[in-house]
């Protein structure tokens, strides 16, 4: 329970009859019970009946199955975590002293035998208030209340009265609780928690496209993730149509993840990485640096399709047809002007190619009717298949195979040098050119920048699918080539962009925001930035942020607003010994630990790790109770979230970077994973930007 200024205090008994939390935990139970009702009238339903095929019934089975795992009861997982009374019934004008409505705001909707709700669908307009309104604005509240759970079960409720002038306004003890609580598994949602500012984000509408410019800690993925089960709710029909994905850095990060959504009730969304959008060929191979910055440069765009057109060649020879005892000849300069249209469209290759055929019958069929003859469409096919003409279009306009072409400029001088002369410079053309000829796409050992350029080589003869919404997460990485990658699969849709300029890590990552999207084809897209840090302490986001200046120079610093400061410490080390020492402390606070190094030195921590016994998982793998130590190489860290971390050797994490800037921006991702504490453990000294 809560005093008048909305501390929560202990409660009294629950089986007190006129106790509110009581009273609470029985709306709790009734709401359950409610659920369970739902998921059994779906349970019982009987289709053998209404589907006129096995394909129908097998499209209808799979909805009904995915309806009643969207109705599942996680038990754990707390059934509505809010309650908002109404001062009037919302968008009914009510007589001078009628009381308001009153609603439970929870993960999903329920309701009663009746039809009539007992909980309301965080996503609902009628739930907005419940994110957005203040003593400044009550949006017409009376009365917010939050719930506290312990497990699944209901323990304590806070309320404010945000019209009443004599309540203080005080930060919601419940709400901080929640933001800060130790985590073991995978990422939880933040349906509870969410800030106006993040609300803001999430509601805003399917039509434009919003980048979320978002420090450690300010939740930008969970805002994302958000946003895409708001869309879903506000634009169901749609996107059920068109298909939505989220995109991250890794599959380590899509695993720690995935639980989100689901627990929101929505099953349908896809996840992938971008090495997986473009998986056209198998990636044995590595690029270095130099050699992946021009791979992932814009310009090669224009070198592949400068490549794919010159296949085409124009016709010497004109083209004979014979139907019957008639011969039809469309003459070659007849022939040129139908390429050289086709050509002036700038069309997709293959779109051109399938097009050429039905433009030389069309004008077979013009000499037809000009003779007296009324061909009709059957005619024009009929033509269009000839073999004549498919001669004729086997020479002009030949197929393309993408992997095929990449492979040829990769390992032809002479082809590279006749497309890439003047965009790419002698010396970058000698950086990307394989040293070995390689016989075939099958043999060859693509890198994964090889699979992008040949994914906007596909794009340029066959168009690719475009989604209705795609979140990518991380963005900053990207290169050039990787955006347009990415934004081939919402061309006709939007996105959401979350990333922070300050967390690149790859020598090609953004250097503004601006730039980033334009490449993705979205530049009309509206930047939001998250400036507040939930979930990083005060003396961490302040250490880290000394870098700043270094690898993003402008951009403005997270501002913790965690009430917990958490603790920070950078220690000297003689040896392993110590950083496992320092493991073995921290494993003694409730909560995840996550042991952060350089990934050269992995083999050593694995080693110390198991000499102590201390059991440890990999980046991905789920933490339990029994096992909450994670051994994460710093390439693998973006986006995780550890209570506790161990930062071991943070010369190491920059050293082992191609670059200084790059390592910089490693070692502040690698400082910035911790919730509660931090213990930065060093044998050799500090990089001096740290000083």
């Amino acid at each position: 329970m809560t005093t008048p200024g909305g501390t929560a205090v202990s409660t009294p008994p629950a089986d007190d009859p006129l106790d509110p939390l009581s009273r609470e935990r029985a709306h709790l139970a009734r709401s359950r019970a409610a659920l369970r009702a739902m998921r059994e009238d779906v349970e019982s339903l009987d289709i053998r009946d209404v589907t006129a095929n096995w394909v129908n019934a097998e499209a209808l089975t799979h909805q009904i199955d995915e309806r009643i795992k969207a109705l599942a009861d996680l038990s754990h997982t707390p059934l509505f975590f809010g309650r908002l009374d109404y001062l009037h019934e919302p968008g009914v004008e009510q007589a001078e002293g009628a009381e308001g409505e009153r609603f439970y705001i929870g993960r999903r909707h329920v309701h009663d035998a009746d039809g009539d709700p007992m909980v309301i669908d965080w996503r609902a307009p009628v739930s907005q208030p419940f994110y957005r309104a203040s003593k400044k604005d009550p949006l017409d509240i009376a009365l917010r209340r939050r719930f506290g759970y312990t497990g699944g079960d209901l323990t304590a409720y806070e309320d404010e009265h945000l019209t009443d002038p004599t309540e203080a306004d005080v930060t919601s003890k419940l709400l901080q609780q929640e933001i800060e609580r130790p985590r073991v598994g995978p990422m939880r949602d933040i349906v509870a928690t969410i800030q106006p500012e993040q609300d803001e984000i999430v509601r805003s509408g399917l039509g434009g496209t919003l980048c979320v410019q978002g420090g450690p800690g300010t939740g930008k993925t969970a805002v994302g993730l958000h946003r895409v089960a708001y869309l879903l709710y506000a634009h169901r029909d749609r996107l059920a149509r068109t298909g939505t994905l989220v995109i991250g850095p890794n599959r380590s990060f899509l695993h720690y993840i995935e639980q989100v959504l689901p627990a929101l009730g929505e099953l349908e969304v896809k996840q992938s990485t971008v090495d997986d959008l473009v998986a056209h060929v198998e990636v044995r191979g590595r690029d270095d640096a130099p050699a992946a910055i021009v791979k992932g440069d814009a310009r090669m765009a224009e070198v592949l399709r400068r490549a794919v057109r010159s296949h085409v060649t124009m016709p010497t020879e004109p083209v004979v047809v014979v139907r019957g005892s008639r011969r039809w000849r469309v003459p070659a300069y007849e022939l040129e002007e139908i390429v050289q249209e086709l050509l002036d469209r700038d069309i997709r290759y293959g779109a051109a190619r399938d097009a050429l055929p039905q433009r030389i019958a069309h004008s077979v069929l013009v000499q037809m009717e000009r003779s007296g003859e009324a061909p009709d469409d059957r005619v024009q096919d009929a033509v269009a298949r000839n073999s004549a003409v498919k001669a004729a279009v086997k020479t002009i306009w030949p197929p393309v195979d993408p992997a095929r072409l990449v492979l040829r400029l990769l390992s032809d001088a002479g082809f590279l040098s006749v497309h890439a002369d003047g965009i790419l410079t002698e010396d970058e053309q000698k950086t990307i050119l394989w040293a070995r000829p390689v016989r075939s796409p099958k043999s060859a050992k693509w890198s994964a920048a090889d699979a992008v350029l040949i994914d906007e080589a596909t794009d340029l003869v066959q168009r690719t699918h475009s989604l209705g919404h795609v979140v990518l997460d991380e963005a900053q990485d990207l290169s050039p080539m990787q955006y347009r990658a990415v934004g081939r699969r919402c061309t006709t849709g939007s996105a959401t962009v979350l990333g922070d300029l300050a967390q690149g890590t790859t020598p090609w990552a953004t250097r503004s925001w601006d730039e980033a999207l334009a490449h993705l084809g979205k530049r009309d897209a509206v930047v939001e930035e998250l400036t507040a840090g939930f979930r990083v302490p005060t003396d961490v986001i302040t250490y880290a942020s000394r870098l700043l200046p270094n690898i993003a120079p402008g951009l403005t610093p997270v501002a913790s607003v965690r009430e917990n400061p958490g603790f920070f410490e950078v220690r000297t080390t003689v040896g392993d010994t110590e950083v496992v020492d320092a493991c073995r402390e921290l494993l003694s606070h409730e909560g995840s630990v996550g042991l952060i190094a350089a990934d050269a030195r992995i083999p050593a921590l694995t080693e110390a790790l198991t000499a102590a016994g201390i059991t440890y998982i990999g980046p991905g793998e789920e933490t339990t109770y029994e096992t909450r130590l994670t051994l994460v190489p710093a390439s693998l860290a973006k986006g995780l979230e550890y209570d506790y971390v161990v930062l071991d050797e943070p010369r190491a994490v920059v050293d082992g970077e191609p670059d200084e800037r790059t390592g910089l921006r490693r070692l502040y991702v690698t400082l910035t994973r911790a919730v509660s504490g931090l213990i930065v453990t060093h044998a050799a000294p500090l990089p001096p930007q740290l000083a």
